[in-house]
């Protein structure tokens, strides 16, 4: 069975409430929501609110053109990366692939 892959698309996004407001679309995250790195990190491991898909089959969440938001936001990135990492290491249905290319314009 092939895990359901959402694509986390950061085009554009130069700072954490971007990169929030991007995760809230892509995951379909509930309204409530925090828009804190603890709250990204437990609704990455928490099977009950992913897409319905997910639960089953697993997910593969694709973080796209990233590198903007890496390079505005250093210290951000660095934790947005520990937050994703911290979350697959810790849910087996759940990885995390940072998409390379895609910034030629």
């Amino acid at each position: 069975m092939t895990e359901l892959v959402v694509t986390l698309d950061l085009d554009g996004v130069t700072d954490k409430a971007g990169l929030m407001d991007r995760a809230v679309r892509a995951l379909q995250l509930p309204d409530w929501f925090g828009r804190n790195w603890d709250a990204l990190a437990d609704s990455l491991s928490d099977h009950s609110v992913w897409p319905e898909a997910a639960v089953e089959k697993g997910l593969l969440v694709v973080v796209r053109n990233w590198q903007a938001y890496a390079k505005a936001s250093p210290q951000e990135w660095e934790t947005a990366q520990e937050v994703f990492a911290d979350a697959a290491d810790r849910t087996p249905a759940l990885c995390v692939a940072l998409a390379l290319g895609g910034t030629a314009r």
